[in-house]
């Protein structure tokens, strides 16, 4: 097989789903044998928008058959000036936030190694506190706020100057923030204050693990209480995935920094950006740069995207009722099974199923019988349910069906 004769084996996703793909519409994703499958996968949450959404398509191939700008490093382009105020005026004014935009290199972790780059500078403090089971990249330094052990160890050198702490609820039962309040007291407790703390509000790659509204609250308050930066990396969780564009609007709290990639380009084009409020960016210019910062055509697709963003948010909470209630008879299957989510990112927990690999071989038969979803969290044990915002509810419905009748299929070989 050429994939495996020629490219790495570094290769991942791959392994999971074994098809050669030849093309994707709305909810659904092709073989080259004509099979079909339901996409609950979602470009690990790059596809909020579905594949080849018609308008943005549009706007995408208009741009290209007038030979508009590809490649620009960061000069002013029509297209980034379109999108700076269709993103100011649609999202940040609207909802009263003041944000200076930063177009990072096109990946997630490209704008978080900025962001914790820019905290280190603005405050003078190296440190940074994170979570257990974040997940902020594999470049090395978002591994070394990035807790998985198994990603960790790959970066072949000490990764420095993080200390984790048990995230909202975690299995550890403990009231992290307390400790932190303690430890940032503490004269001998050994560690110093940070720059930054980093959390997302919901741990997707962590096993969809949901922070409360209330610990978001109490999590900025310590931070300015002692003068740390909150960075909240909305990398996947964001851009409409929890209901709200930003997935911390519930709780009313505004990050001094926030991470967006993935799905804000609207059609799974590589790009990055780091918001930042305004006193903060005090960046001198070039100190963070990079060749493809600002994809052009990603700027066209992100700017088409805002314009139907308004009617896709309008169905979220239809779709996000419509998902938890069939994933709550789905857990009556099993008292062992637990479900969690938000929005429309959702988990399926098996970890407390005695069967090795149960979610794996659930996610295996969801492949078999036509649908795409991962394994995350701690030992793969929960089932990551991350569907197109625009699929309708038909196909939300038969993707279900398939997830259930894997599911029933796997408990009855345990």
């Amino acid at each position: 097989m050429v994939f495996e004769e020629l490219e790495s084996n570094v290769r991942s996703y791959c392994r999971s789903f074994p098809d050669k793909f030849t093309k994707a519409k709305g909810a659904f994703v092709y073989s080259n044998t004509g099979k079909k499958y339901i996409d609950f996968f979602a470009g690990a949450g790059a596809l909020n928008y579905g594949h080849n959404h018609e308008y943005l398509k549009s706007k995408l191939v208009e741009y290209i058959e007038t030979d508009g700008i590809v490649h620009s490093l960061d000069m002013y382009t029509e297209a980034k000036e379109q999108f700076l105020l269709k993103f100011d005026n649609s999202i940040l004014k609207r909802k009263g936030y003041s944000y200076k935009l930063q177009f990072c290199g096109p990946t997630g972790t490209n704008a978080v190694e900025a962001a914790i780059k820019l905290a280190r500078k603005v405050t003078q403090r190296t440190g940074i506190f994170a979570f257990m089971g974040g997940f902020h990249g594999m470049s090395l330094g978002s591994l070394s706020v990035t807790s998985n052990h198994y990603h960790r160890q790959a970066a072949g050198i000490p990764l420095n100057n993080t200390t984790f702490f048990p995230y909202a609820g975690d299995t550890y039962n403990m009231d992290t923030l307390s400790y932190i309040e303690q430890v940032l007291a503490d004269d001998h407790s050994g560690i110093d204050k940070p720059a930054a703390i980093i959390l997302e509000t919901i741990q997707a790659e962590g096993g969809i693990n949901v922070a409360s509204v209330e610990w978001l609250r109490s999590l900025e308050e310590l931070c300015r209480k002692h003068e740390v930066l909150l960075i909240c990396d909305d990398i996947q969780v964001g851009c409409g995935r929890t209901g709200t564009f930003f997935s911390f609007e519930d709780a009313g709290i505004v990050p001094d920094l926030v991470v967006l990639s993935k799905s804000i380009s609207g059609y799974g084009l590589p790009m990055a950006l780091l918001l930042i409020k305004n006193h903060l960016d005090i960046w001198s210019p070039g100190e963070h740069n990079g060749t493809f910062r600002g994809n052009q055509l990603a700027l066209i697709t992100a700017a088409a995207a805002l314009d139907i963003w308004g009617e896709i948010e309008n169905d979220i909470a239809i779709k996000s009722a419509q998902m938890k209630s069939v994933l709550v008879r789905i857990s009556s299957i099993h008292p062992q099974i637990e479900i969690r989510g938000k929005g429309m990112i959702w988990g399926v927990d098996l970890s407390r199923i005695q069967s090795s690999y149960i979610a794996e071989k659930i996610r295996d038969k969801c492949f078999e019988k036509g649908l795409l979803v991962e394994c995350v969290g701690r030992k793969d044990s929960v089932i990551k349910l991350l569907p197109p915002l625009t699929i309708n509810q038909v196909e939300l419905n038969d993707g279900f069906h398939v997830l259930e009748e894997s599911i029933l299929e796997s408990l009855r070989e345990v």
